[in-house]
């Protein structure tokens, strides 16, 4: 499922004296999309270019991801993702637009709606992080050896990096498919970049506001994929019964990164639910 039009990044907002890139296309309702670590706005490019004729789409890179600015002693965790997105609503003007978001997306919405009081008139959330335990044996045992990762050669880190992102799909992405989502995280900004946002990844942020998830405030639809080999699916429908009325639907023949694996799933729930939502 293929589409011509481009949502990648090309224009800057300043957060806090930092560069954080997103674009803006479309006319119509709002419609937020909200990506997960350690990808970019990229994964929504088999998705977002659906709505651009329905919706003024936006989507941007997470402080540190992407195209965004990347710099030495950077915070880039959760705790500051969920304030970038507020701030770029407010940038935008947008009081309440729907929202999509995937993996570390998910947790930001979700702080941004609980704990900056940034209303949405739905969240479609996709195999959040929402709730602990998360994080792969690899993200522990970087946390732990931060320095030593961010030294190893360049050679080892370009071949880490696509057998980690592939442990997202469940089909057999290429490697051109592939390359767009590696890009980000080559050269030694890149590189660096890469293991400081999974050496801040720390269970406190969800855990801080997973006692609020029974105060969402507008229609949720959970869409999870039932091969995702990073957060089990059980987790989904745990997160289901956390959040009043919350919608679930399982996504076959997926893994962690539905937006690879099933795009087509993503735009058809998201067209009803949109729908429905009003």
């Amino acid at each position: 499922m293929r589409h011509a039009r481009s949502v990648a990044p090309h224009q800057g907002y300043r957060f806090r004296g930092q560069t954080v890139r997103y674009s803006v296309r479309g006319t119509g309702p709002a419609l937020v999309f909200v990506h997960g670590t350690p990808f970019s706005s990229h994964v929504w490019h088999r998705v977002a270019p659906h709505f651009v004729d329905t919706h003024t789409v936006y989507c941007f890179d997470l402080l540190g991801y992407g195209d965004s600015e990347k710099a030495e002693n950077q915070d880039v965790s959760l705790g500051i993702q969920n304030l970038v997105l507020s701030e770029l609503l407010e940038h935008w003007g947008l009081e309440k637009p729907d929202v999509v978001a995937h993996d570390f997306g998910g947790a930001t919405a979700l702080r941004a709606h609980l704990l900056n009081g940034r209303d949405y008139r739905s969240l479609t959330l996709i195999d959040p992080v929402a709730l602990s335990p998360w994080g792969s044996p690899f993200v522990e045992h970087v946390r732990q050896h931060e320095a030593a990762f961010r030294g190893i050669p360049h050679y080892i880190h370009e071949a880490i990096v696509p057998v980690y992102l592939r442990g997202a799909v469940q089909r057999v992405i290429a490697d051109e498919e592939l390359a767009p989502y590696v890009k980000p995280w080559l050269g030694e900004a890149g590189r660096s970049a890469f293991y400081r946002q999974i050496a801040q990844m720390d269970q406190k942020y969800t855990d801080e506001v997973a006692p609020r998830y029974n105060r969402v405030r507008c229609p949720t639809l959970i869409l999870w994929g039932e091969q995702d080999r990073w957060i089990p699916i059980e987790r989904g429908r745990q997160l289901q019964r956390t959040i009043p009325g919350a919608l679930f639907r399982a996504i076959p023949d997926a893994g962690h990164l539905v937006q690879e694996d099933a795009p087509e799933a993503i735009v058809a729930a998201l067209l009803g639910f949109l729908r429905d939502a009003g």
